[in-house]
């Protein structure tokens, strides 16, 4: 509540939501009760389980936990929060491409705004991005821009995003 009264739009949670890598229904709720369901961005970045689907990681990316990314979870947890900060952990800060098959999962979901973060190297895959989420999906990219010392053209962006 305090950085909310001290200003700020939203709060990010991550890891705070959990406790012990276990999903704590009981931290969201508290947290909805003193910020306000529309305040809150849930961050569920994820990775890619060896057995298949993806699970929320905390702990600087280091800790599975037992949240499964799906439309399942992406539709309960849109009853605490305002929108979904998602990175895809695996290809995140590579600039190698985005991960299309997470993609396709949070293009399935129709419900609060979801950003989506990781690999994106070129315009292409911003494309794709909104090819593939069906124009529902919004995304961040800072690594790759060439205001960060790479070569995505930080004004080629601003033109696309404007002009879609």
């Amino acid at each position: 509540s305090e950085f909310v009264s001290s200003g700020a739009s939203h709060v990010i949670v991550s890891s705070d939501i959990f406790t012990n890598g276990i999903f704590d229904m009981e931290r969201l709720q508290r947290l909805v009760d003193i910020v306000g369901k529309k305040k809150i961005v849930l961050d569920l970045s994820c990775r890619k389980k060896k057995s298949g689907g993806y699970l929320v990681v905390i702990n600087k990316w280091q800790t599975f936990t037992n949240l499964v990314v799906d439309i399942e979870t992406l539709e309960t947890l849109s009853k605490y929060c305002g929108e979904f900060l998602i990175h895809g952990v695996d290809v995140e800060g590579k600039k190698q491409g985005i991960d299309e098959q997470l993609l396709k999962i949070l293009g399935e979901f129709d419900g609060l705004p979801i950003t989506y973060a990781g690999g994106i190297r070129n315009l292409a895959n911003i494309k794709q991005i909104e090819e593939i989420g069906k124009g529902k999906i919004d995304f961040t990219v800072a690594s790759a821009l060439d205001i960060s010392s790479s070569d995505l053209s930080y004004k080629e962006v601003v033109n696309y995003v404007k002009n879609k």
